[in-house]
């Protein structure tokens, strides 16, 4: 007999008496709306609602955990239409021929929770069933219930939260505003362009910067007049957060004169590595108090080397899964930035890393203690069913439940936001059903703990009502 390609208890504990609570508990919680308010979808997709094009571009591209796997089996990331156009069946081919890398991995997970729910293709992609599924997915792509719109509505989705850069037009956020579509898509403030001094093109990025705002972005006070002015920008069109990329959690609180004189440096070319990063330091302490003034949640995502294969950036630009965890030291360098703003529990600062080490020695006792700080979920490469668990069982003790900001999925895979939620939900029932069996919580504990890790608390961080 085949099995299903998802099974109904996947993810929850072997133990009988566990996995029954955790079925009664994702009972309660696997219908209720996915609130996604940090993540990387294409706003156009709901601005012009088009017909996807194929299934390779789709579900394939835009995933840097398929495109990683694949290229460290040696597969070319020209063979997948990164340098060049190349044949959408030969992409889908290619990667069928190779799908039996992901087996037990998140990617697999999410892959098949696609073909399942949404296209209701129940066997496991292979080379031999490759064109089959290929033509079957491409056949409802121009049904009118797989249009984008239609997708989000049916995926449930109260609110998703794209990101754009500074520079960014917004064009698409304001053609869904016009149009007569309910969604909820709103953006995010990613101002890294502008405020990494090792980002590419980043002195004209400035002069671009100051062009859009009519600041003198030569300056100082017009520089920071000038993100004030795109902040509220966006705000205009739905922002509730910024986001912040930095390689560190290294944060200034330099005097005016030193800002000025920092400033000139990076400007000119002229500064050192060491400065590079104190102005990155300096900026992240001059969003915090611009986060004071307008309100929006302010998310950090340090411990990550981006663009770590040198000649993939230079071929290929960013985002091809080739970043890297790093080593992160919050406590020391949050402390500028904290000793200015981390008692105004007004301020909400989510924090993300890839050192895991740093859950229970820094992140939990932060967010346990300063009332600006949140703990963000299991991010990017610990979007995992284990890393979730690690997580959690490293977090909760010092910061329990309610200093957390829930799950976000961080995606530009659209089809993956449900497998995503989803797997989330699953694992916060598996974790949910072992303290109530070990007596830690009550049952009714557990299932208002289960509503508030799939929506309450992702809704307060990020102030949704």
């Amino acid at each position: 007999m085949t099995e299903p390609l998802l099974h109904p208890d996947r993810l929850f504990s072997s133990n009988p008496r566990e996995r029954e609570i955790a079925r009664s508990l994702y009972q309660q919680v696997k219908d209720l709306p996915i609130v996604s308010p940090h993540g990387h979808t294409d706003p156009r997709w709901f601005a012009d609602n088009a017909a996807f094009s194929d299934a390779s571009s789709l579900l394939i591209q835009p995933d840097h955990y398929l495109i990683r796997m694949l290229y460290s089996q040696g597969v070319a990331l020209e063979r997948l239409g990164f340098a060049e156009p190349v044949d959408s069946r030969e992409v889908w081919r290619l990667f069928a021929q190779h799908y039996h890398l992901f087996q037990g991995t998140p990617s697999g997970m999410w892959f098949d929770h696609a073909l399942s729910t949404v296209f209701s293709i129940d066997e496991r992609l292979h080379s031999a069933n490759a064109d089959g599924v290929f033509d079957q997915i491409n056949k409802q792509l121009r049904q009118p219930e797989f249009l984008p719109r239609a997708l989000f509505d049916r995926f449930n989705i109260e609110l998703l939260a794209t990101t754009e850069g500074a520079l960014d037009s917004l064009q698409y956020h304001d053609a869904i505003a016009a149009s007569d579509w309910p969604g909820r898509v709103v953006t995010t403030y990613r101002p890294d362009s502008v405020v990494d001094p090792d980002y590419e093109g980043f002195v004209d990025n400035i002069a671009i910067f100051g062009e859009l705002t009519g600041e003198n972005t030569g300056t100082w006070q017009g520089y920071l007049n000038a993100h004030r002015t795109r902040r509220a920008y966006f705000i205009e069109r739905g922002a509730t957060a910024t986001d912040h990329g930095h390689p560190t959690a290294i944060t200034a609180d330099l005097s005016l004169r030193e800002c000025e004189g920092l400033f000139g440096k990076v400007l000119a070319g002229s500064h050192s590595v060491y400065e590079g990063e104190l102005f990155r330091g300096q900026l992240l302490t001059e969003m915090a108090a611009m986060s004071c003034a307008d309100g929006l949640v302010m998310q950090i995502h340090p411990g990550v080397h981006r663009n770590h294969n040198a000649k993939v950036f230079e071929l290929f630009g960013r985002d091809k899964g080739a970043d890297l965890p790093v080593a992160v030291d919050f406590v020391t360098g949050l402390k500028p930035l904290l000793d200015r703003f981390g008692n105004n529990a007004e301020l909400n600062i989510i924090l993300f890393t890839l050192d895991e080490t740093t859950y229970s020695r820094e992140l939990a006792p932060l967010a346990g203690h300063y009332p600006s700080l949140t703990l963000g979920p299991a991010w990017w490469f610990f979007d995992s069913p284990e890393g979730m668990l690690r997580h959690k069982r490293q977090t909760l003790e010092t910061a329990g439940f309610y200093n957390g900001a829930g799950f976000n999925d961080d995606t530009r895979a659209f089809l993956s936001i449900p497998a995503r939620h989803d797997v989330a939900r699953r694992i916060d029932c598996r974790h949910l059903a072992e303290l109530v069996s070990e007596h830690r919580i009550t049952e009714q504990e557990a299932f208002s703990l289960a509503f508030e890790l799939a929506v309450g608390l992702a809704r307060k961080a990020y102030g949704l009502g």
